[in-house]
């Protein structure tokens, strides 16, 4: 019992210094002002307005599409930027290195969790960058809708 409780609080541990670490995507800021024009977002404020577009855009998926799945890749697609920075569209110097550094930030944060939640998260976050499923289509399309 000692040693499942041990393992119950690690976990725990993990679960919570990982959500502690991605609070940070917050400060990440962006190029794109609010529709009110009165401020630039943050990569949260990003992926969650991409996440709420998907639900409400679903039904015109190209194919079918598993909207918890497609959301989840959505608010995970962006996280690796708390280490690597957001690449702006413009940035040319800044494209160059954008996939090695990404990639780096990923290697970095996914292993803050649980083995098998780091395995799930880093899944969706390649999926997501392969862009080959119905679900990163429509993701990325969100992310072309809301840049």
């Amino acid at each position: 019992m000692e040693d499942k409780n041990q393992k119950q609080e690690e976990r725990i541990q993990k679960q919570f210094s990982f959500s502690v670490e991605i609070d940070k995507e917050k400060e990440i800021g962006r190029q794109t002002y609010l529709a009110s024009g009165s401020r630039k977002e943050d990569d949260a404020e990003h992926a969650w307005h991409m996440a709420i577009m998907a639900y409400l855009f679903r039904e015109h998926a190209n194919e079918k599409i598993d909207i918890l799945r497609t959301i989840m890749m959505i608010l995970t697609h962006d996280l690796v930027e708390v280490y690597a920075g957001d690449t702006y569209a413009y940035d040319e110097e800044g494209k160059k290195s954008q996939k090695q550094r990404e990639l780096a930030a990923a290697d970095k944060l996914y292993p803050i969790l649980p083995e098998d939640q780091a395995a799930e998260m880093r899944a969706l976050w390649d999926e997501f960058e392969a862009g080959q499923t119905p679900e990163a289509k429509f993701a990325h399309a969100m992310d072309n809708l809301q840049p």
